[in-house]
């Protein structure tokens, strides 16, 4: 072993207790560094995918219709008061190939095409608005999940068949087995037997959204053979964003992804996001000065044999890494304890926060990435936080250190 770490661990056990205390603050610094980040990150997908669980994480439609400049007959010119254009139901061009094309993008999981309008259901003296939703179904499954959300009946829309939400059946008085009216906002009706009841969580959904048959919504809604909307799911829900943008540039379509949506969702992720890196900022700060001021007073006790180091002939140079040795050796082993006990913490967490429905609020597991960005913050503020101290014993005057050591 090296004149450097043999001393550096000499200089170490020497002064257990100061050796104790600032591997144990350390050690709390690294695991509450790695637990509040399992618990934020937790959090946030918890509550994304409570979220999310109604509605695709990007929705592909065909681009609004923009507006015509007007011509001022009286000045034969083009008026600058343009008027707005009305947005008609428009089916997405040529969606099949759009549809395949999106089906090979990276990142995207399920595809899922949609026809989508608004309308009216009626059972006997009941009407009530609804948004149409035509559907393939094992495909839209994929997306919103619907068969785990069902409280009565089966996951089941063939020819003449609807799914309908508890709070429209309620409204309507239907229940499984029932028929119910439906009439489009083209001004075309259709009836269907209710085979399921489901709850989305969500009470406007559940008083509006009536799911039939892909091919019924496009005849109701007059799109013969047609879609406006394709839903898809991705691998990241935080990359969804950049994957509407390719989507929209490469399609010519518009593409929003449920960041877009949600705007407030997605600001109180990054407020929660900027109070976890404050939270570390000021835990590697306060382990900084931790390590610093031990290797300081260890520099002030060790001042005679440092200069009988240095009498002796070690460099300036060599004292220096004996110290960066002792700061590097507190940031490593700190974090290898912190990464433990942040392990237990974690699991600890998982096993007691429980959310509304008895699932657990995390899932105990937490991400290499997460180890290793702590214990290299760790490592790294060791190594920084020695350098003063290091720097200061390597300046040191052997005869004045030996003199007043």
């Amino acid at each position: 072993m090296r004149f450097e770490w043999v001393l550096a661990l000499r200089f170490l056990r020497e002064g257990r207790m100061q050796t104790a205390l600032i591997m144990a603050g350390t050690t709390v610094g690294v695991a509450v560094i790695i637990f509040i980040t399992a618990l934020v990150n937790g959090l946030q997908a918890s509550l994304a995918s409570r979220t999310l669980s109604t509605q695709a994480h990007i929705t592909v439609r065909a681009a609004d219709e923009a507006p015509s400049p007007v011509l001022d007959r009286g000045q034969g010119e083009v008026a600058a008061r343009v008027e707005p254009r009305v947005q008609r139901l428009r089916s997405i061009d040529q969606w099949e190939r759009v549809f395949r094309e999106l089906s090979d993008l990276p990142h995207v999981v399920h595809v899922s095409p949609l026809a989508a309008g608004s309308g009216f259901a009626y059972r006997g003296n009941a009407s009530k608005s609804v948004a149409l939703m035509g559907v393939e179904p094992e495909r839209y499954n994929r997306i919103v999940g619907v068969a785990d959300k069902l409280t009565a009946g089966s996951y089941r829309v063939g020819p003449g068949e609807a799914l309908i939400g508890v709070e429209l059946a309620r409204d309507l008085g239907a229940a499984v087995g029932d028929r119910i009216r439906v009439r489009s906002s083209e001004n075309r009706e259709d009836v269907f037997r209710v085979t399921g009841l489901f709850d989305l969580g969500v009470k406007d959904l559940n008083r509006r959204w009536v799911i039939v048959p892909l091919r019924s919504a496009q005849t109701m809604l007059d799109l013969p053979g047609g879609v406006t909307h394709i839903d898809l799911t991705v691998d990241d829900i935080f990359a969804a964003e950049t994957v509407a943008r390719r989507i929209a540039s490469q399609t010519g379509l518009t593409a929003e992804s449920w960041m877009a949506i949600n705007t407030q969702l997605l600001t109180a992720f990054n407020n929660q996001t900027m109070t976890t890196r404050t939270v570390r900022a000021f835990l590697v700060l306060i382990v900084a000065l931790g390590i610093a001021s031990v290797l300081v007073v260890s520099v002030v006790q060790k001042q005679r044999e440092i200069g009988i180091l240095r009498a002796m002939g070690a460099s300036p140079r060599r004292i220096m890494q004996v110290f960066l040795i002792q700061g590097g050796l507190v940031g490593g082993v700190g974090a290898a304890l912190g990464s433990g006990l942040a392990t237990l913490m974690v699991y600890g967490a998982a096993f007691v926060l429980r959310q509304d429905d008895g699932s657990p609020l995390l899932s105990g597991a937490i991400e290499l990435e997460v180890y290793l960005t702590a214990a290299a913050v760790a490592l790294v503020t060791g190594l920084l936080a020695a350098v003063a101290p290091a720097r200061r014993a390597a300046r040191m005057d052997p005869v004045e250190a030996i003199r007043y050591g």
